[in-house]
């Protein structure tokens, strides 16, 4: 038997995460931060919002159309972090 057909036969294995129990604590913490972001990002899109709607009456609104990215932004990051630290892990 060659060294191919070896690795194509073989079972890969598939395990699945367990959290260990002393990690309730942990878990609390972090579902603690993921909310807090998110009501800061949604007051953060309303802050922005009131910002766009006084500098489009001073004629500037442009310029607070980047603030809504960055908020946008930290926003998505903030909902995706557990898919993206788990693509790295």
């Amino acid at each position: 038997m060659n060294k191919f057909t070896a690795v194509t036969t073989s079972v890969i294995p598939n395990p699945t995460p367990v959290v260990p129990a002393q990690a309730g604590g942990l878990l609390t913490i972090l579902n603690w931060a993921s909310g807090i972001g998110l009501v800061l990002g949604v007051l953060g899109v309303i802050i922005v919002g009131i910002g766009m709607v006084i500098q489009l009456q001073r004629g500037e609104g442009a310029q607070a159309i980047g603030k809504l990215g960055w908020v946008l932004m930290g926003c998505i990051i903030i909902t995706g972090a557990a898919g993206i630290v788990r693509a790295f892990v």
